[in-house]
């Protein structure tokens, strides 16, 4: 019974190294600020035939809103779409050569924003070799593999999504703070000013006034 951990353990050192192994596509990911009447571009070199996605979403600033346009080498507009808050885009490339993807935030003239984007170039190659190429079925262990790796894939998707939550979560609790606070300091101004004057004027109904006309002698 105490020789099993030992059989498994090439097994675990085999499925450690394919997950290891195993690629993501080619990309970029970044989360950045876009001030006020700016616009930030970026380029990524495509081959022609190979498929690119970009997903983006506007963390904080403003109506949490920005503008964002793909071009193709020839300077072909792909994509474009205006205040959107998060968007996600595909597109096979038809042209070889550098794509521009830019985030603009020309049209607010005092607030800021944070973008968060996700720029991936090809497909995922698979995590077994010639896995694309196989007539027979997996092994207990390829399957194992190929189901473990499917589930990271979606733990490190979700994680992302629930940061991007969070960051966009704190920024509103941190604005609506900012509001309160103001609100208060205005309220407790206001309320020092009705105070004051309604000590001044009920001062003046018990201030006794003495006539300043001169007396009359005869």
């Amino acid at each position: 019974m105490g020789s099993a951990a030992p059989h498994s353990a090439p097994w675990l050192l085999l499925l450690l190294l394919l997950l290891l192994r195993a690629e993501r596509p080619r990309g970029a990911e970044l989360t950045f600020e876009l001030p006020d009447s700016a616009k930030q571009c970026f380029h990524e070199d495509v081959e022609q035939g190979v498929r690119f996605s970009l997903d983006y979403q506007v963390i904080s600033g403003g109506h949490y809103d920005v503008d964002c346009y793909v071009q193709d080498p020839l300077g072909n507009t792909v994509y474009r779409e205006t205040k959107k808050q998060y968007d996600s885009f595909t597109h096979q490339a038809e042209v070889k050569g550098v794509y521009q993807f830019c985030f603009s935030n020309e049209f607010s003239t005092f607030s800021h924003k944070t973008v968060y984007f996700d720029f991936q170039v090809g497909d995922e190659p698979p995590i077994l070799p010639e896995m694309g190429n196989r007539v027979t079925a997996l092994t207990q262990m390829e399957s194992a593999c190929v189901t473990i790796h499917e589930a990271l894939k979606t733990v490190i998707d979700s994680q992302t999504h629930y940061r991007l939550r969070e960051a966009q979560d704190r920024a509103r609790a941190e604005d609506l703070n900012s509001r309160v606070s103001y609100w208060s300091v205005g309220e407790t101004i206001a309320l020092f000013v009705v105070s004051v004057s309604q000590v001044l004027l009920l001062k003046s109904f018990f201030t006794e006034k003495r006539p300043t006309g001169r007396a009359v002698h005869s």
